[in-house]
């Protein structure tokens, strides 16, 4: 054979071979963290270490340089190893496996290490880089950092999933007069020059999203409870604050946490307890293990707070310390069941709390609690399943949200009162015991309890946790027999939803409570003879069932006249909650709700429904009413809320009807009123108003466009005292200044990412933007907002999409606002569901007020 031939021969089978061996490689990975990929990773990784740190300069506009070592053994050395890693190459300085430099790619997302470089034991992956700062949180003197869900690599390179849980080392590197902390206990604490090292304890296993340290200009407090001692980290520079709140932390923190291990059987098996607060933090807590972070004001209240601040307090501070064991001892083996960590958190932290308040009404705080903002989007078009799926965690912040916060406590509740209080905490220790530092899934759990009773819990959860939407239930009253017909609200499923049942029955003699169970497509009970014929039936009486409930006309009738004379504060707020939906489904009328609600607060003593009814009245009163319908009913609603604050005999319910005033004052009288308040002209007695409040009155006399809201705004900004929440409100003025090009510019401002950092501040700006009495000339911006919501969820934070929404469509009410919503979903075909969504959830209200007030 000619020599030239048999090399073209040897050339076309070289290279055949060749494409052969480049078909096998796997394809790149896709952009965010896919469950195939997490899946491949959580089955051939094993003891994950990572060796991080950080040098942490003074100045916000300097890079932050890191160095990590990552050790791992894995079963498969056949394919590629994927990091996670988004910044991307310039922040890249040198990656080595084993000593030996590596020849790494990278692609959207993914540092990509060759297969041949992998041992198939104790692999070490050492690389120096530059800290991406998306999820750091700096500012102009302290940074914390905020991985969850999956935004730690968005800062260095790791295995970003739940499901890879990990050893964690830390070295920080800080200037000198800076404090830090993190996960675990300092080890090493040395100082030179004008710097400071700082070393951290290895943690316990946790997931990425769990990883956590704060640096900066922070105080500390420390305090010793039942022997384990506790650190509060802040930049509050109101002394008095500080001490009057101190101690109620730290004993709510110990309380909690002592509960816990007595509910569980399991100590806490983090190490050291401390926590942090953070001026204008993104989420009212976060449960890194070891080191919790806060918001500042929902920890350190003012002297005016409302019973219901004091109670969101210990629910915050007991629901992150429950993650402790929810969440951080047992982790969801991926975001789907997210709302696992939450609900029981939620569900202990009610537990916890019940003791801490014993002359609060728990039934009722649960009712209002979770029932309204279950409702708020069960009742859309944009509603879901508890329990979704998910194929990238890039999505896995929308998951979050009421769902997940407020119905899945309601479906927690009649779960025990299936088990029976017993049982479920026999299961939870079995649970937690078995899975404890590693992940489970909901089917895990229910695998566990199942064994506990005779209802077959998966067709259970199925309807409640599975699918998405709440049963339709209509009261039907003949004869001698009261029933009640559940109907899915979409009817090619067919659901049936069971549930227990606490109806109340009554006339004007008697009332009473009547237990039932509701399986099938009807259930009915003989009304007793004493209460035949009743005057009224209301299926949510005791606060318990969940639905969408059709009053029978006679009901409804009567709960329009007489809900103020039911003794029992909790049948009151459940028939509040029930006639409110019964409004957004046009079968009340907006101004016969406003009207009673007008008739009963002088009669309202029970603070939880009293916040309960003025946040309905005030929705009302904004959303639903006609511009003439609104300055008819102004002044009455604002003697009420004045008598109100002059009856209040506490501060907090002092506190309650002032702002609830501030919020719907329009008359030039009441205008005047708040402005003397300000001015500090004329005193509220037996009411304190600190900082903030004074600042929110601003912000109210500002929108209201009283004649002297520019000096206003700059006589507040002059009175600040803490530095922090002065820079929020210089943020936050020009959305409600006098000139339109002005706010116009502000909301431009928002397309760049680095005016968005502050969430709480944008979103505060955006309600003053689309404040109902700026909506007409806030209507255009609310196009560009939704344009902007893809980029809003790429780069923000978990509940930032859905808030971005609901600030920009809560003060609208027109046609036109409405169509603008309309026309937009039905340009997107192809728009990510998730997203769609939570502007359905948004919307909902603003639809619904559009359509009743065109009834009119």
């Amino acid at each position: 054979m000619p020599l030239l031939i048999l090399l073209l021969i040897m050339a076309l089978e070289s290279g055949c071979r060749g494409n052969e061996t480049k078909s096998k490689e796997p394809a790149d990975p896709e952009p965010g963290v896919a469950l195939a990929l997490a899946d491949l990773r959580s089955q051939t990784i094993e003891s994950l270490r990572y060796e991080l740190s950080f040098t942490i300069p003074a100045a916000a506009s300097e890079p932050i340089s890191g160095h990590e070592v990552i050790r791992f053994s894995t079963k498969d050395v056949s394919h590629p190893l994927v990091l996670d890693f988004s910044p991307g190459a310039g922040y890249l300085k040198s990656v080595s496996v084993g000593g030996r430099p590596s020849h790494f790619r990278l692609v959207k997302d993914h540092l990509i290490i060759p297969r041949e470089e992998l041992a198939s034991e104790d692999d070490a992956i050492e690389i120096v880089f530059r800290a991406g700062e998306a999820s750091l949180n700096r500012n102009p003197d302290f940074l914390y950092s905020l991985f969850v869900p999956a935004r730690a690599h968005l800062s260095f390179p790791c295995f970003d999933q739940p499901n890879l849980k990990a050893r964690f080392s830390l070295e920080l590197n800080v200037p000198q007069d800076w404090q830090a902390v993190a996960n675990g206990a300092e080890t090493f604490h040395e100082s030179a020059q004008d710097r400071v090292r700082i070393r951290y304890a290895e943690t316990q296993p946790i997931p990425t999203y769990l990883f956590a340290f704060a640096a900066g200009k922070f105080q500390v407090e420390t305090a010793e409870r039942n022997g384990r001692w506790y650190r509060m980290f802040h930049r509050e520079t109101d002394a008095k604050k500080v001490a009057r709140n101190k101690n109620a932390v730290f004993d709510l923190h110990a309380s909690a946490l002592e509960w816990l291990e007595r509910y569980t059987a399991i100590p806490y098996r983090f190490g050291k307890f401390d926590f942090v607060l953070i001026p204008s933090f993104q989420f009212g807590g976060m449960e890194h293990p070891g080191s919790i972070f806060y918001n500042a004001s929902s920890l350190l209240l003012d002297e005016s707070a409302t019973e219901n601040q004091l109670l969101n307090r210990a629910n915050t501070i007991a629901h992150e310390t429950s993650h402790m064991w929810f969440g951080d001892l047992v982790t969801m083996q991926w975001f789907n069941d997210v709302w696992m960590k939450e609900v029981f958190a939620n569900f202990m932290a009610a537990k916890i709390g019940n003791p801490a308040f014993p002359k609060v009404n728990h039934d009722l705080r649960f009712l209002v609690s979770n029932y309204p903002a279950a409702y708020a989007v069960d009742r859309t078009a944009g509603t879901h399943p508890i329990r979704q799926e998910l194929a990238n965690l890039d999505e896995a912040g929308s998951l979050y949200g009421n769902i997940i916060y407020a119905k899945a406590p309601i479906v927690m509740r009649q779960l025990e009162r299936i088990l029976g209080p017993d049982k479920l905490q026999e299961g939870l220790r079995v649970y937690l015991k078995e899975f404890q530092f590693g992940n489970a899934t909901w089917l895990d759990l229910i695998k566990i309890l199942d064994e506990r009773t005779d209802l077959d819990l998966t067709r259970w959860s199925h309807a409640w946790v599975e699918e998405a939407g709440r049963p339709s239930i209509r009261t039907v009253v003949e004869g001698d027999r009261i029933g009640f017909i559940q109907s899915d609200p979409q009817p090619e499923r067919s659901l049936r939803w069971t549930q227990h049942m606490d109806l109340l029955i009554g006339t004007s003699k008697a009332v009473s409570s009547v237990p039932l169970e509701l399986q099938g497509e009807r259930s009915e009970f003989k009304i007793p003879a004493r209460l035949s014929p009743p005057e009224f039936v209301l299926p949510n009486g005791g606060g318990l069932a969940y639905g969408d409930f059709t009053l029978d006309d006679a009901s409804r009738a009567f709960l329009l006249q007489h809900l103020p004379e039911l003794e029992d504060p909790l049948p009151r707020g459940a028939a509040w909650v029930t006639l409110w939906e019964e409004m957004l489904d046009r079968r009340v009328k907006p101004p016969d709700f406003l009207e009673l609600s007008i008739e009963a607060l002088p009669h309202e003593d029970t603070e939880q429904n009293v916040q309960l009814v003025l946040a309905y009245a005030a929705d009302a009163f904004w959303g639903f009413l006609s511009e003439s319908q609104r300055a008819e009913t102004a002044p009455r609603l604002e003697r009420v809320l004045r008598n109100g604050l002059d009856r209040a005999a506490s501060s907090t319910m002092k506190s309650t009807y002032f702002s609830a005033f501030r919020s719907t004052v329009t008359t030039s009288e009441g205008v005047a009123f708040l402005e003397r308040v300000w001015r500090r002209q004329e005193k509220i007695p037996g009411l304190t108003l600190a900082e903030p409040d004074e600042a929110s009155m601003a912000l109210d006399l500002a929108v209201r466009s009283v004649p002297a809201a520019a000096s206003i705004l700059e006589e507040q900004r002059a009175r600040f005292m803490n530095p922090d929440r002065k820079e929020r409100f210089e943020f936050v003025t020009p959305a409600l200044s006098d000139r339109q090009e002005t706010r116009d510019a502000w909301f431009e401002s928002l397309r760049d990412v680095k005016n968005r950092r502050r969430e709480p501040w944008v979103l505060e700006g955006l309600q003053y933007l689309h404040h109902p009495l700026r909506a007409a000339q806030s209507e255009k911006h609310i196009r560009p907002a939704l344009d902007l919501l893809i980029e809003i969820q790429r780069t923000g934070d978990i509940f930032f999409p859905t808030r971005w929404m609901n600030a920009t469509l809560s003060g609208h009410n027109t046609p036109a606002a409405a169509g603008t919503v309309r026309a937009f979903l039905a340009e997107q075909k192809d728009y990510p569901i998730r997203l769609r969504r939570i502007v359905l959830q948004a919307a909902d209200q603003l639809f619904r007020a559009q359509e009743t007030l065109s009834r009119q």
